[in-house]
């Protein structure tokens, strides 16, 4: 298993990961097979999306809050019920498949790890399998 350690500076922050993803793969020599993202913690999420523009993630950090807002009608006593609801509706893992030991992603994706309580000290997990 491989561990990414990530330090967050915002409340909401989407920091792409993909290259650290693709370290992993690489140390992990695996040339075909699936790579398993996960995420342990419960206000926090992973995803793919478009990393060529950074103003789709300005878009969905916009609209996440729109549906999402930070001040609501929540019952959750810390306070943070709002980052549970968005972490929710992200997820906690993806699986990438790799192929000629590479990530198989589309020309303009990349991995983002999902931030929604922050700023805090973050792992993500990853299992690299042969397959």
């Amino acid at each position: 298993m491989y561990r990414i350690n990530i330090r967050t500076s915002a409340a909401v922050e989407f920091s792409e990961i993909t290259d650290d993803v693709q370290h992993a793969v690489d140390a992990g020599g695996v040339k075909e097979g699936v790579c398993y993202i996960f995420v342990p913690h419960t206000t926090a999420a992973i995803t793919v999306n478009e990393h060529a523009d950074p103003s789709v993630i300005e878009d969905i950090t916009v609209a996440l809050e729109k549906l999402v807002p930070k001040l609501g009608n929540y019952h959750h006593g810390e306070g943070n019920a709002p980052a549970h609801i968005k972490a929710g509706l992200f997820g906690s893992s993806q699986v990438i498949f790799v192929e000629n030991g590479k990530l198989v992603l589309g020309t303009w994706q990349g991995i983002f790890f999902c931030e929604f309580d922050g700023p805090r000290s973050r792992s993500v997990l990853l299992r690299i399998l042969p397959g």
